[in-house]
């Protein structure tokens, strides 16, 4: 979901259950901020679990990496530096990870359980040279491995339908159009 949507939909919900607006408790700490009580709605919706059963750290993880996307100006420096490290088009280097999910509820287990036998969700991510993360997709079930998660992404999903930043470079004779994501070990050598 783009930031702007998210966003949008956020005030829309705050002008009509007061739930959403962030508060502070008896000792004056602050609760879950707008965002992460949206999101946390979200994965209860997506996924059918109970309220109860949303782990506190995966809330924090969504708000933590939800973050925008490259602007021009940010993909012309992250091209320009691409170039300077011989990379033509690269826009950043792309991985996916696997997050242990301790309180994971049994009856999703078998779901979120894949090769490292404890239930995990993964992230994918996109970071730069600096290590900026600009984009993430984040609770994909751990069962899944790197192609299937790339499958559901809505950072390849734009790709498909060839939308993507504009890139222009040529390679072996050949002119692109699209940057593209450097990612380790996704395709046969």
């Amino acid at each position: 979901m783009r930031r702007s949507l998210f966003v949008s939909i956020l005030h829309d919900i705050q002008q009509v259950n007061e739930y959403f607006i962030q508060t502070r408790d008896a000792t004056g700490a602050l609760g879950l901020s707008g965002v992460q009580k949206m999101t946390a709605a979200l994965w209860i919706l997506q996924y059918g679990v109970p309220a109860n059963a949303v782990d506190e750290s995966i809330v924090a993880t969504y708000e933590a990496v939800y973050l925008r996307s490259p602007n021009e100006a940010d993909v012309a420096r992250l091209l320009q530096k691409g170039e300077q490290r011989e990379f033509l088009g690269m826009l950043g280097s792309l991985d996916c990870m696997h997050w242990r999910w301790d309180k994971c509820p049994s009856a999703q287990a078998g779901a979120y359980t894949g090769h490292y036998h404890k239930p995990t969700v993964v992230l994918e991510a996109v970071a730069s040279y600096d290590l900026w993360i600009w984009h993430s997709f984040f609770g994909m079930p751990g069962s899944l491995n790197d192609i299937t998660v790339l499958d559901r992404s809505p950072l390849f999903a734009e790709l498909t339908r060839g939308r993507a930043p504009a890139a222009n470079y040529t390679i072996n004779n050949h002119a692109y159009t699209m940057g593209y994501y450097l990612a380790d070990g996704i395709y046969p050598r």
